[in-house]
């Protein structure tokens, strides 16, 4: 029992998933046409996308460019800008997940130099970017990738949508570090990797990246990325197949179930369908909240035609409580585990600016 309630905690979103594909289950016996309710090409690209950023992350580029990036800095709030802009950039091209099991480890590291004065609010600060920073690309995160698919958006008609609520979303959180408390501060970092040793196999995972994009734009077939990037990965580094978050894309297939279900139910399906006319941005960001944006996005996508309202709700409503996007849960579970932790402040401080821009971003949109 207590193995099973550990395993429940490790990963309660995939927990509530299995749950909401059981109980739908009763409704509609499986059978075959289970088959056809999953977009086998979102898990695929997913799944493709994670294997690359796996092999980037262990070649240490990360780790080089934050020892070259921070090499002169001294002050507090320039330290917290710096991080916050590689967060935000690099949330963009390796998902906000990866971008904060990067840098918060790093952050935690600096600024325990400095009696970790104003860690909690740079870690807020950070999680803030990478989930305002991964809306700004199709891969950026699991929702985008998975929206960008289903409704066959092109890259115009997406950076259209996402790009001005990205960039004041960016100015806010620039400008509340800017009107903070700043401090010196000094550190030092050792000489881990260089250029030599990341050039070659670097070009290499680009060339692997760059073929994940080509198959999100729908130029090249997922199933050909699939087994040219698992071909690679087997001669190359097999190890990084143990890499993947095989739990998300579990989690993925769950609610592609539940939701496959929930059509075949005409009362729930008019029902839902009903009561989103008008709402989906409003309902995209409220169920957001409870259940976390992913499940959030597949659900609600069957029920409407109106992509910018489900594109914008989902990616504004990862923003709110700890549990709206799963990258916020990496940093709290991150920040919780360091030494001096002070979990309540952190959520108490998480929630009063996830919160407020929350509310801001979503007036702006709704007005």
């Amino acid at each position: 029992m207590i193995k099973i309630i550990a395993f429940i905690k490790k990963d309660i979103i995939l927990f509530i998933a299995a749950v909401f594909a059981f109980v739908s289950m009763i409704f509609v016996p499986p059978g075959i046409q289970y088959l056809s309710y999953i977009d086998y090409s979102v898990p695929v690209i997913l799944f493709c996308l994670m294997i690359v950023v796996a092999g980037v992350k262990k070649l240490g580029v990360f780790d080089f460019l934050s020892q070259k990036l921070l090499a002169k800095t001294k002050s507090v709030k320039f330290l917290t800008v710096l991080l916050v802009n590689c967060v935000f950039v690099s949330s963009m091209l390796v998902t906000n997940d990866v971008a904060l099991i990067t840098f918060i480890p790093i952050t935690i590291r600096l600024f325990a130099l400095s009696g970790r004065k104003k860690l909690i609010f740079a870690v807020v600060m950070e999680t803030l970017a990478a989930n305002l920073g991964s809306m700004l690309t199709p891969f950026g995160n699991p929702q985008n990738l998975y929206i960008y698919s289903f409704y066959r958006l092109n890259m115009l008609s997406f950076f259209k949508y996402v790009l001005p609520v990205g960039a004041i979303g960016y100015i806010v959180i620039i400008g509340l570090i800017l009107v903070s408390q700043n401090g010196c501060m000094e550190f030092s970092l050792e000489q881990k990797t260089g250029p030599a040793d990341i050039k070659k196999p670097l070009f290499y995972y680009a060339g692997l990246f760059l073929l994940c994009v080509t198959a999100v734009m729908h130029i090249l077939d997922f199933r050909i990325c699939l087994i040219i990037i698992l071909a690679a990965t087997l001669i190359v580094d097999r190890k990084l197949l143990k890499e993947a978050d095989y739990g998300l894309l579990l989690t993925f297939a769950c609610f592609f179930v539940f939701v496959g279900n929930l059509e075949r139910i005409d009362a729930v399906k008019n029902a839902l369908s009903f009561f989103l006319h008008g709402r989906v941005f409003l309902v995209s960001v409220l169920s957001s909240q409870v259940i976390s944006n992913v499940p959030a996005a597949i659900m609600i996508s069957h029920f409407t035609t109106d992509v910018r309202q489900i594109l914008l709700g989902v990616n504004i409503g990862g923003l709110g409580t700890p549990v709206a996007s799963l990258a916020s849960l990496i940093s709290f579970k991150l920040y919780s585990g360091s030494e001096g932790s002070a979990p309540g402040k952190f959520l108490g401080a998480f929630t009063i600016y996830n919160i407020s821009i929350l509310l801001l971003l979503s007036a702006i949109f709704l007005f």
